[in-house]
């Protein structure tokens, strides 16, 4: 299975902090908020009845993953 690889930086330099509500492809933030719930209301009244939620960090810090 082919994994793919979203680019988050747009969405982590426009929403840092916040819980952004995404659409089922990833591609497009329909809300956002300070918190989940926020964000999952405001989704909802436009029409989005299973957003995925999203805690948009802070900062951006580089993670190199590997096995242990």
């Amino acid at each position: 299975m082919e994994k793919i690889i979203k680019d988050f930086t747009k969405i982590a330099k426009e929403h840092k902090g916040k819980w952004v509500a995404l659409t089922d492809d990833e591609e497009k933030v329909v809300a956002s908020g300070e918190s989940a719930k926020d964000a999952l209301e405001k989704a909802k009244k436009q029409g989005f009845k299973n957003p995925i939620l999203f805690k948009v960090p802070i900062s951006l810090i580089p993670y190199i993953g590997g096995n242990s």
